[in-house]
This record gives C-alpha cells, sequence and structure tokens, in this order.
C-alpha cells in the first residue's frame, strides 16, 4: 500500500496508474471486517460528497465524488449510482472523468435536474496551472437514457466573481419560473462565507450573477460549501456547510458543521428568505458533511449525506478505502423544525425479529422511551462499546465512542449530546457494523458517526425496553 501521497501521485493521470492499484485495494476490502452490509460505499478508494442527486428516466441516479486509488482526496471523477426503490443501488463506475482543460484537476461536486429527455449536470471543474494557482470552473455534462454522458466542454461560468478568492464551488441548480439558478459557495477575499446565485434562460447558459442569497444577517465563517435550497411546504430550507463559523452563531462540536436554516417564505427577484431561523445543525453526531437535498418529483423532499467528514483521517484508510453515505432520507417541516426520517423504503431490509441479547452487524434497534431514564449499550466481546444515555424527560440524550473500538478524529471530542424541548418519546438505531444513525422522535433530532470495532460480534444491553430487527445486506 501507498504510505506516502505526493502531490504528483495525487494527481497522476487515470491512464498511468498500474491495473493492479485497485486490484490491491479490492483484495484488501474483501478481508476488511469494517465493510458495511446496506450504506452505500466506495468499490476502492475514497468517497467523498454526494453529487446529482435526482429521478430520471423511471429512476434514481446519484453519483459520488471519488478518488478510487486511495484513502486521499486526489483526481476525483463521478461514479454513477441507479436505483429503483432508494435502497438498492446499482454502481455503474466512474461516469464523469476529470482531466480536460475544464477539469484538468478534478470533477468537483454539483447537482442534476433533468431537462426534456435527459439529465444536466453542473458541476465544479478543479483546474490548476503550472503554478498550481487553481482557477474554478463551473462545468455542464448531459446523461441520457442510455447512461451515457457527455461533458461540454466551454465552462458554464468561466470566473470567479470580483472581490472573491479561487473556492468558489459546489453549484446546485434548479428551475423557476422558466429560468434557470445555480446557487454557488465562495469565499469572499475579506474571508466570509457566501453563496451567490447566478441565472441562465437555459441551462447550458449564458449564465450571469444575479445576487448574493439572503439567508441570515449572521456572519457564517470564512467559507460555505455544498449550499442546497429545498422548499418544504412552500417554507424554503437551506442546508449548507458554513466553514469557520463562530461557536456564538452555531455550538458544533465536529471540524466543520452541516447546518440550516428555514424561513417563513422567499422572495424569487431578491432571493431573499422571510423571517429566517437561526442556524441549526442538521446533525448532532460525529461524520455528516456535504448533505445533498432536492425536491423529487413524487412530492417528497429527500437527502443524502457523507458520513465523513474533510481534513480527518478514519481507521478503514490503511485498507485502501474511506466514508460512505447516510440512509436516504425524506426531510419534513413540523412545527418548524427540520425533521430526518429515513424514507419509507428502507422497510424492506427488516429480515427478523431478534430475541437474543447478540444481535447482527446489520439491526435496528427501536426505544419507546416516553418518561424513562436508562442507557442503551452496544457491545462487542472485546469489551468495546457505544453507549446511548437517555434523559427522556428532561429531552436529554447523550451519545459515547470513546471505547467503541480504534479511536480517531478525539482533538474534537467523543462524546454528542443535544437535548429536544418537548422531551424524548422515541428511539431508532440503524447499526451497520462500523456505521450508525440514531433517530431521536422519528428525526427530530439524528446522530450519526462511524466506529471502528475490533470485535466482530455485537450485543445490545439496556435498561429500556427495546425492539430488534435484523436488517438485509445490499451488498
Amino acid at each position: 500500500m501507498i504510505t506516502k501521497w505526493t502531490t504528483k501521485l495525487r494527481y497522476l493521470p487515470y491512464k498511468d496508474w498500474p491495473a493492479e492499484q485497485i486490484a490491491d485495494i479490492k483484495q484488501n476490502i474483501n478481508n476488511s471486517h469494517w465493510r458495511l452490509g446496506y450504506h452505500i460505499q466506495p468499490s476502492s478508494g475514497l468517497m467523498n460528497d454526494p453529487n446529482g442527486f435526482s429521478y430520471f428516466n423511471n429512476q434514481w441516479h446519484l453519483f459520488y465524488q471519488s478518488f478510487p486509488y486511495g484513502p486521499v482526496h486526489g483526481l476525483k471523477n463521478w461514479t454513477h449510482l441507479t436505483s429503483k426503490d432508494l435502497v438498492n443501488w446499482q454502481d455503474h463506475g466512474p461516469a464523469l472523468l476529470p482531466g480536460d482543460a475544464q477539469d484538468s484537476h478534478g470533477a468537483y461536486s454539483g447537482s442534476g435536474i433533468v431537462v426534456d429527455d435527459k439529465l444536466f449536470l453542473m458541476y465544479t471543474g478543479n483546474v490548476r496551472d503550472k503554478d498550481w494557482v487553481r482557477h474554478p470552473k463551473q462545468d455542464g455534462a448531459w446523461l441520457d437514457k442510455n447512461n451515457h454522458l457527455q461533458k461540454i466542454a466551454t465552462p458554464l461560468i468561466d470566473q470567479v466573481k470580483s472581490g472573491f478568492t479561487d473556492h468558489f464551488r459546489d453549484p446546485q441548480i434548479i428551475e423557476h419560473d422558466g429560468q434557470y439558478y445555480c446557487l454557488i459557495g465562495a469565499r469572499k477575499k475579506d474571508d466570509t462565507g457566501h453563496v451567490l446565485v447566478y441565472q441562465a434562460p437555459n441551462v447550458t447558459g449564458p449564465w450571469s450573477y444575479k445576487t448574493e442569497l439572503k439567508f441570515t444577517d449572521e456572519q457564517m465563517g470564512y467559507m460555505i460549501e455544498c449550499p442546497n435550497l429545498v422548499f418544504i411546504d412552500d417554507k424554503p430550507v437551506l442546508i449548507f456547510c458554513p466553514q469557520g463559523i463562530s461557536q456564538d452563531v452555531l455550538k458544533h462540536q465536529n471540524i466543520y458543521p452541516n447546518a440550516y436554516v428555514v424561513g417563513e417564505g422567499f422572495d424569487w427577484d431578491k432571493f431573499e428568505f422571510s423571517n429566517p431561523s437561526t442556524i441549526k445543525n442538521l446533525d448532532e453526531g460525529f461524520d455528516v458533511y456535504a448533505t445533498q437535498a432536492f425536491n423529487a418529483p413524487d412530492g417528497r423532499v429527500l437527502s443524502i449525506s457523507w458520513i465523513g467528514l474533510p481534513d480527518t483521517t478514519y481507521p478503514s484508510d490503511v485498507e485502501g478505502w474511506a466514508h460512505c453515505y447516510s440512509l436516504v432520507k425524506e426531510l419534513k417541516l413540523i412545527g418548524g423544525q427540520l425533521y430526518q426520517q429515513p424514507v419509507v423504503e428502507n422497510n424492506q431490509l427488516v429480515e427478523a425479529t431478534i430475541d437474543s441479547k447478540e444481535i447482527s452487524a446489520q439491526t435496528k434497534i427501536s426505544a419507546a422511551v416516553s418518561g424513562l431514564e436508562g442507557t442503551i449499550k452496544i457491545t462487542t466481546e472485546e469489551a468495546e462499546e457505544i453507549k446511548i444515555i437517555i434523559d427522556a424527560p428532561n429531552g436529554k440524550i447523550l451519545v459515547d465512542r470513546t471505547k467503541a473500538g480504534i479511536p480517531f478524529a478525539t482533538d474534537f471530542g467523543t462524546t454528542r449530546n443535544a437535548k429536544v424541548t418537548k422531551g424524548i418519546k422515541q428511539l431508532d438505531l440503524y447499526l451497520d457494523n462500523t456505521v450508525f444513525e440514531l433517530y431521536v422522535n422519528n428525526g427530530e433530532l439524528v446522530f450519526t458517526g462511524r466506529i471502528f470495532p475490533q470485535g466482530k460480534k455485537f450485543f445490545v444491553e439496556s435498561d429500556l425496553p427495546v425492539t430488534k430487527q435484523r436488517l438485509k445486506k445490499i451488498y
């Protein structure tokens, strides 16, 4: 395995890699006990931001940003997935490949929208010159019904807006009243984060700057990544990643947070939220970032998150692969609060009820905890544990992964806690070997994280009544 990743190696053209590099990674993956059963994971190398999440040609489409040759950030492609049910995914391999003039150093994040009988993809092309200065381009590509992808050679937006730095990326394309808009995360030269709005009569352009998205009066740190604007019950919801945001504006416990804000209304002329909420954490756990959401044609608002964080190493890196995605979630607004629930299609994963203390590595654990206090532990035969401490009457919950296996990202703590105002009534924990997703009160709060136990057997200890269901593997 490669132990020293130089810049030259990270950006080596795909054609220059030896064929055995990916074969070696896949061999390590075959021997890994950290792989997942029903969460999307890379076939090799690194997976990060979800991209192009959409519904087209009677199926769901999703792309994952990928560096297939190792667990590091390098020359990225978009690898294509399709699904009929948001649960079982077919991996079609790399589709949006880097290396042309408009994306010479990587196909970075973006989104998708259906136009007539094709899926249009808008993404950031990472371009660097001979002095390694970055010149980001906002690029386009078409996917037809045969899953054949054709890039547009000329960038849609060729230059960074005046007054902004080369941190200018992650376009989300949306349509309203026959006009197309894209939201771009950006860093101003005064080191403040913003979301810029561009407009075009057609997806291929011409694109022109319109305004900044106005969703808060607070300062949003030094950079906003992955802005996603969706509408739930006609109310605007912005999901975004404000890097460097002050703890006074958003209390957060990870290296970078994934956040959201809800408005009571939206002005399409000014691109402005009316009566926006405070900024809130999208996930109270350890490892969620770069969530992508869209208004699906069936009326639902769907999202999926990268379970991983930038600038963070994970124990699976030694095997040549890194990261995974969350379950697909449906987003709802209840009393102005964003709820995230695994889509109902996940019910098909349930195989059987488990009566024993020992559970499968793929298990859903549910507890009706109204009015109770207690602890739920997932343990292994190696005395490892992830612990959930519940104070239901006071609405407090704490998740502790201190002893859950090989430690990582400990600079940011090994516990997470949060509170709901009206008490805790229901918990649903999805365990998938080395990832967990904990949904509180049917999605009022979510705690997501990775664990890397050495043990291979799992057990449940609880002083609360729980039900346990074994879940299927999709791999």
